[in-house]
C-alpha cells in the first residue's frame, strides 16, 4: 500500500475524522477574533463574512460527525 493510499484511508478513519473535527473547531477561534474586530470597527461586511465562515464551520463539523456515526454503525464491535 502506497503512502498516498494510507493517507486517503486515514482521512476516512475515526482518528482522521476526530482530527478533522478538531482542526475545524480550532478555526472557530479565528472567526471569534474576526467578529470582535468587526464589532470594534463597526464593519458590517466583515461581520457578515465572519457569520458565513462560522456557518461553514458548523456545517463541516456536522458532516464530519455524521460520517463518524456512520463508521460507528458499521462497526460490529460497537453493537
Amino acid at each position: 500500500m502506497s503512502n498516498l493510499q494510507k493517507a486517503k484511508g486515514f482521512k476516512k478513519s475515526k482518528p482522521g475524522l476526530y482530527l478533522s473535527i478538531g482542526t475545524s473547531l480550532l478555526g472557530s477561534f479565528g472567526i471569534v477574533k474576526q467578529v470582535k474586530r468587526a464589532r470594534v470597527e463597526n464593519d458590517s461586511l466583515m461581520l457578515a463574512d465572519a457569520v458565513v465562515s462560522a456557518a461553514a464551520i458548523v456545517t463541516g463539523v456536522a458532516l464530519l460527525v455524521r460520517e463518524l456515526r456512520r463508521i460507528g454503525d458499521d462497526d460490529v464491535l460497537l453493537g
